[in-house]
């Protein structure tokens, strides 16, 4: 028996149906077979950077581009080796002969990805086995223990110069939202920019949306933290599958149809037409704020206001190229929906609050400090 009358249709970055009638729950990080794959990947892959690696070892910059030793300049050619030093950090990072260690070598050798097997995370209290695993593998095939700096920086949070990199912030700095850090470049180089065309031209931001979603674990992030527990986590899940995974089509749609010519103000026309079509909410009698209530209740609503807000960041900075006025989107996005419904913004108003913080730290404060120099 399903645990939420909720179901929504899932489309791709396309506009194509995937399929219909999905059942809420089934889009869980803790119930969905694909995303557990993807978490369990994001925490056994690293990259080691064999061309990177050459230039440590040539130049004697060891752990980290600040760090150089004079006279410590060895010759080696990892990249022409690849072959060789995937075979034999296969060989000491595998568990037993068989298991689920994997090595790929990307751009012709210029760098390897590790999947560290399961058993080495399972034994491990945190996903730090994965990366540093790799990097004392590493270190023992290029048979040099004078490199080991070359490979790891065991006092280190940001691996700086090291070639042996995960998509995690490494160590681990603390037990909660492990599963936010991630990076977005990570994220972006994940979906190799592909291409999502509801606005005319090549937009790789909703591809990059749904992959943020799963691949830099926000909504995994969610649940991690405690965030999904009780009747919350209806509230994550319908936000997740309409904004992050494009349910109904909503994003797409929205996109589609202001991508050319429109503004944050049409992208919130759009979505209260959609959302009276779709009896999330009814019409009032006002003539501002004139929608009186929700019918489903203002999780969906909720959802709706998150897609709403995603399409109009794409609308108006993905058709830009630009990542400057995001902040600017969030906060006047959600105020017009706010003063056109009545009813809450998305994240019931910590969209908005979010956007004034990041807005002022990364750019008010800024200009403050660049103003006082100058006088």
């Amino acid at each position: 028996m399903a645990k939420y009358k909720d179901t929504c249709d899932l489309y791709d970055d396309q506009g194509k149906l995937l399929k219909s009638g999905v059942a809420l729950e089934k889009v869980s990080p803790l119930n969905n077979a694909g995303i557990l794959k993807i978490i369990d990947l994001t925490k056994r892959t690293v990259a080691v950077n064999l061309a990177g690696l050459d230039n440590s070892i040539k130049t004697g910059a060891m752990g980290g581009k600040n760090n150089q030793i004079l006279g410590r300049a060895v010759k080696v050619d990892c990249v022409k080796d690849a072959d060789t030093l995937s075979a034999k950090i296969a060989e000491y990072v595998s568990v037993n002969k068989g298991d689920d260690t994997k090595i790929t070598k990307v751009g012709g050798g210029k760098m390897l990805l590790v999947e560290v097997p399961s058993a080495r995370l399972k034994a491990a209290a945190t996903y730090d086995a994965a990366t540093t695993s790799v990097a004392a593998a590493t270190t023992q095939a290029l048979i040099a223990s004078t490199r080991s700096a070359c490979t790891m920086l065991p006092m280190s949070s940001r691996q700086s110069g090291v070639p042996t990199l995960s998509r995690w912030t490494w160590p681990a700095e603390h037990h909660l939202g492990a599963l936010h850090s991630p990076k977005q470049r990570g994220s972006r180089l994940c979906t190799q920019e592909h291409p999502c065309q509801p606005c005319g031209h090549d937009d790789p931001q909703e591809c990059h949306a749904d992959l943020c979603s799963v691949v830099h674990l926000e909504q995994a992030g969610e649940f991690e933290m405690g965030m999904a527990i009780g009747p919350f986590e209806r509230a994550q899940l319908l936000a997740y599958a309409f904004q992050g995974l494009n349910a109904n089509n909503m994003v797409y749609d929205i996109v589609k149809a202001n991508g050319k010519t429109g503004t944050i103000g049409t992208v919130v026309q759009s979505l209260v037409e959609r959302a009276i079509e779709d009896k999330v909410i009814k019409a009032g009698k006002r003539a501002r704020a004139g929608m009186s209530s929700t019918r489903q209740g203002p999780m969906m609503w909720n959802a709706y206001a998150c897609a709403g807000t995603m399409a109009a960041t794409m609308v108006n900075c993905g058709a830009g190229r630009f990542a400057q006025a995001v902040s600017s989107v969030l906060l006047y996005f959600n105020d017009l929906l706010e003063h056109e419904t009545g009813l809450t913004s998305a994240d019931y108003g910590r969209v908005m609050g979010t956007a004034v913080g990041f807005s002022f730290f990364s750019h008010s404060i800024t200009v403050w400090r660049s103003g006082s120099l100058q006088r």
